[in-house]
C-alpha cells in the first residue's frame, strides 16, 4: 500500500467539490478516482475532516519483540525445523513469523539433513576409505 495522499490536495479536491465543479472534472483535474473522491467527500461530511486515516496496523505484527532473547533461542534450538521451533517459542507463532525472525537476525536454514558420513551410491564405500 502506498503512502496517503497530502492534506494539502484532499483539502483543495473537497474546495473545488463544494465551490461546484462537477465531480468528474474534479477527478480528471486531479487524477484521482471517483471511489476515493467519494469516501473524501463522505468522510468530510461525517467527520468534518478529510485527514488520512492513522494508527491503522502497517506491516506484520511483532510476536518477536527480544531480539537478543530470539537469538539465543535459535543458537539453541538450530537442529530443529522451523515447525518444532516455531512450537517451542513462549507465545504462538506460526512458522511464517519464525522464517522472517531468523532472515532479520541473519540466519539461514538447512533445506536437508546433512549425512555424517559420505557414501557414493554405486559401490556403497564410504568416500574417507583408499
Amino acid at each position: 500500500m502506498g503512502a496517503p495522499y497530502s492534506q494539502d490536495l484532499r483539502r483543495k479536491v473537497i474546495e473545488a467539490v463544494e465551490s461546484g465543479r462537477p465531480r468528474p472534472q474534479v477527478c480528471e483535474v486531479f487524477n484521482l478516482h471517483r471511489n476515493t473522491l467519494s469516501r473524501w467527500l463522505k468522510q468530510y461530511r461525517e467527520t468534518g475532516s478529510c485527514d488520512a486515516k492513522e494508527g491503522y496496523q502497517k506491516g506484520h505484527s511483532q510476536i518477536i519483540t527480544d531480539w537478543d532473547k530470539f537469538t539465543v533461542f535459535v543458537e539453541a534450538h538450530g537442529e530443529k525445523t522451523q515447525a518444532e521451533m516455531a512450537h517451542l517459542w513462549d507465545d504462538p507463532m506460526s512458522e511464517d513469523t519464525l522464517s522472517r525472525g531468523l532472515k532479520r537476525i541473519g540466519f539461514t536454514r538447512k533445506k536437508r539433513p546433512m549425512p555424517t558420513k559420505r557414501e557414493t551410491k554405486l559401490t556403497g564405500k564410504s568416500t574417507s576409505e583408499p
